[in-house]
């Protein structure tokens, strides 16, 4: 297997990880747990199933981590097609949302705290730690609409790479950029104008799945091989 392929096929590992982890957090847990409008459903929620909500918050950690060395996978996969696109990939993709997530799991954190019972609560109303903890948990899923706009520029300097890369289909870059714009504006519509979120949500919500493509590819395919690597192996 030439080294291109090689690191190609690493890249698409972590990728496939990283989608396998992320939706327990971003999308099982809360769904679960979370009652829109209805603190006191939520926080009864959160009592119950505490080990879901801190499956969820090792969920988003495991898949920073996973994030951090799949940039680094793709920036020794690209950096010879160009460099500062791949500089910029690994910036947008984690250097900028990574530490984003991270420092927003705390609102979970700090939801569990406020539904657990402690005794130096207890001069607060049950009623108030409920919507004290909807709070924290409301404010964690705005973080995550926040980072998602790295999510979805990251695929833009990505896209590029794969288009000019010459060993994996250009039609796959197109995708990503497909994807990429489905992100921002969702994160837009939500931050700035939420009145239009949900009908946006619609009508984007199908672009995300021209991300997993690309996975695949890597995955099965890994890369083409290219003439400097035929030169390399004789």
């Amino acid at each position: 297997m030439n080294s291109t392929r090689r690191q190609a096929r690493v890249a698409g590992f972590l990728y496939l990880l990283g989608s396998l982890t992320a939706p327990i957090g971003l999308l099982y847990a809360p769904g679960k747990l979370i009652v829109s409008g209805n603190a006191t459903a939520t926080a009864d929620n959160i009592r119950a199933s505490e080990w879901l909500l801190r499956f969820g918050i090792a969920s988003e950690l495991i898949t920073q981590i996973i994030m951090v060395f799949l940039a680094l996978a793709l920036y020794r996969l690209f950096k010879t097609v160009n460099e500062t696109h791949a500089k910029q990939m690994v910036i947008l993709g984690a250097l900028l949302p990574v530490p984003i997530v991270f420092v927003n799991v705390l609102n979970e954190v700090a939801a569990l705290i406020l539904v657990s019972g402690a005794g130096f609560l207890s001069v607060f109303e049950t009623s108030k730690l409920d919507a004290l903890a909807y709070l924290f948990v409301h404010i964690h899923s705005q973080g995550l609409t926040v980072a998602s706009i790295f999510w979805g520029l990251w695929l833009f300097p990505f896209g590029m790479l794969v288009i000019r890369s010459g060993f994996i289909p250009r039609v796959l870059g197109v995708l990503l950029m497909v994807a990429g714009t489905a992100y921002l504006a969702t994160s837009f519509t939500t931050l700035v104008v939420p009145q239009y979120a949900s009908l946006v949500r619609q009508f984007a919500f199908p672009l995300y799945f021209a991300e997993p493509p690309i996975i695949v590819w890597l995955v099965i395919w890994g890369a083409r091989q290219r003439p400097t690597d035929v030169l390399a192996a004789q």
